[in-house]
């Protein structure tokens, strides 16, 4: 099995529901799906990626028909490709999540803060979650109704659990945090 980065995988992945598709449409795909859950790559990526998946073999590119407005490159998961990947899904071993989380780190670094920064930082991070959770639920009613779909699907209902626990943990932070509030302009703690 190739070493590749797991964008490689991802963007074969994209590759895999059998649609030609162009470094542009994959992004569009990545960013209504895949960045829920793994993030989305930058085009640039996309890009390298699909120039070493199509040296590999795993993927062959055409250019699009003349009446297209813009020159664009079509690219298709080959035969190779989806025995890669099917290997890479059954062997390779699970990279663990990173979890890189900006509010956390804030209020981490909260004795250096205010009561009030921290509070609108974790305001402004369950707004986040809100929005991204109505984001993916519109890309599960998306993906319900296309029969091809019926994986990211599950995904997707996955990331509204995810993003709903996001916004719960949001506002046991913020009371956590009106608790400390409370504790520091009494000097004692909070019933």
């Amino acid at each position: 099995m190739e070493d590749l980065a797991p964008t490689a995988w991802a963007v074969l992945g994209l590759l895999s529901f059998g649609r030609e598709l162009s470094g542009y449409e994959l992004r569009k795909w990545a960013d209504a799906s895949v960045r829920f859950f793994y993030g989305s790559p930058a085009m640039s990526q996309i890009y390298r990626e699909l120039r070493h998946l199509e040296a590999l073999g795993y993927a062959t590119s055409r250019p699009a028909p003349p009446e297209e407005p813009r020159r664009k490159r079509l690219y298709r998961i080959t035969p190779a490709g989806e025995d890669a990947l099917r290997t890479w899904l059954r062997d390779a071993p699970l990279e663990p999540p990173v979890l890189r989380h900006g509010a956390a780190l804030r209020v981490w670094l909260g004795h250096l803060s205010d009561p009030e920064t921290l509070r609108r930082t974790v305001e402004a991070h369950r707004a986040f979650a809100v929005e991204t959770l109505a984001q993916v639920s519109r890309a599960r009613d998306i993906a319900e109704h296309e029969p091809a779909w019926t994986y990211p699907a599950v995904i997707e209902r996955w990331g509204e659990r995810y993003w709903a626990a996001e916004r719960d943990a949001a506002d046991a932070l913020l009371a956590d945090l009106e608790r400390l509030a409370a504790t520091s302009a009494t000097g004692r703690p909070s019933p």
